[in-house]
């Protein structure tokens, strides 16, 4: 029978402690990486949509809380990014939390592609506005304690709100320390709150009450679209969700047979806006064979996404096609003239 010392026991015990230090640990650093470039069809589907010989693609960046190895392998490989949790999970937000809001961001943009793909593609859709409901109050700033999750808001000061960029551009006319007044709902009872506001960044160019939103939009469609996107969330998939719908919505082949990937967030008028990580969704799509990738060009402005789009491709050597986008139309237009 094998006897273990006591001293070949403290070794083995001090082994399984550095392992488990190693690669279990977690550190308050974040990673993000590459991740993948999905085809849509099984993600989205149009009651007998058209098909389509190529694919458009769903480019996600994979994201996980630092280990040691991992932290140490994020300084060696390229394309990969160690941030602070505190910058990737807004401060008093939990992660559950994060990833919940995020999810939620990720159904409004999947319904704002479904608005500008049926209405570019002229089908039948009803839009009915709901209200703008609180996912959360973030901890420290104006609306915490006075806001809720779940609250409705329908007012501020004297301007009715029926959508959260209503919200939005009132508040932009406004600087730190102005007061605005909260007319809202909770229960089925209007409530008011009073708030000072507050700057939202370290340079003081943004101002709120720190509340995260959600526009609660009823979008009647024919023929129905369906989603099942599972856990990925987040507003970037937007452009790439408008132009599957769309193609699955109109005659002939918008792909030309090509595989089409992308980025951006999209909004109701059809506008891309710009999006993070995009090197990582560059080199994700290039290991997924993408002919042709959108970047939003922003108005061509200095070290916009498709400015470090372009230039990531051109350093890993990717024969793929980066196209600048700054609405849904110039998506469809380039893929239009490309196949003629």
């Amino acid at each position: 029978m094998l006897r273990l010392s006591k001293r070949r026991i403290i070794g083995l015990l001090a082994v399984v402690l550095i392992v488990y230090f190693l690669g279990v640990y977690q550190l308050p650093y974040y990673i993000q990486k590459p991740g993948g470039a999905d085809a849509l069809d099984p993600i989205v589907e149009v009651d007998d949509g058209y098909p389509s010989e190529g694919d458009m693609h769903l480019v996600t960046v994979s994201g996980m809380q630092a280990t040691p190895i991992l932290y140490a392998a994020a300084f060696v490989l390229p394309h990969q990014d160690i941030l602070p949790l505190d910058q990737v999970f807004p401060e008093g937000m939990s992660q559950e939390d994060y990833m919940a809001a995020q999810l939620q961001v990720m159904e409004s943009s999947q319904e704002a592609a479904t608005v500008v793909a049926y209405e570019t593609a002229e089908k039948d859709i009803d839009i009915h506005f709901n209200g703008v409901y609180v996912v959360a109050a973030v901890d420290g700033l104006p609306a915490d304690g006075k806001l809720e999750s779940g609250d409705r808001i329908i007012g501020i000061d004297d301007a009715e709100v029926h959508e959260s960029q209503d919200l939005i551009d009132y508040i932009d006319g406004k600087e730190a320390g102005d007061t605005v007044t909260v007319l809202f709902e909770r229960n089925d009872e209007e409530h008011t709150a009073e708030m000072e506001l507050e700057p939202l960044d370290d340079e003081g160019t943004r101002v709120g009450v720190g509340i995260n939103l959600v526009t609660d939009r009823e979008v009647t469609v024919n023929p129905e679209v369906h989603f099942s996107s599972g856990n990925i969330g987040g507003p970037s998939a937007g452009l790439m969700f408008s132009l599957e719908i769309y193609d699955q919505l109109t005659e002939g082949d918008l792909t030309g047979g090509k595989q089409i990937g992308g980025t951006g967030e999209i909004d109701y008028e059809g506008n891309v806006h710009r999006i993070g990580g995009i090197d990582k969704k560059v080199v994700a799509s290039d290991r997924e064979d993408v002919d042709i990738f959108f970047a939003p060009n922003e108005g061509g402005r200095e070290g916009s996404n498709y400015q470090v789009a372009a230039e990531t491709a051109e350093s890993i050597g990717t024969d793929m096609e980066v196209v600048p986008v700054d609405t849904f139309e110039d998506a469809v237009e380039y893929l239009e003239s490309v196949n003629e």
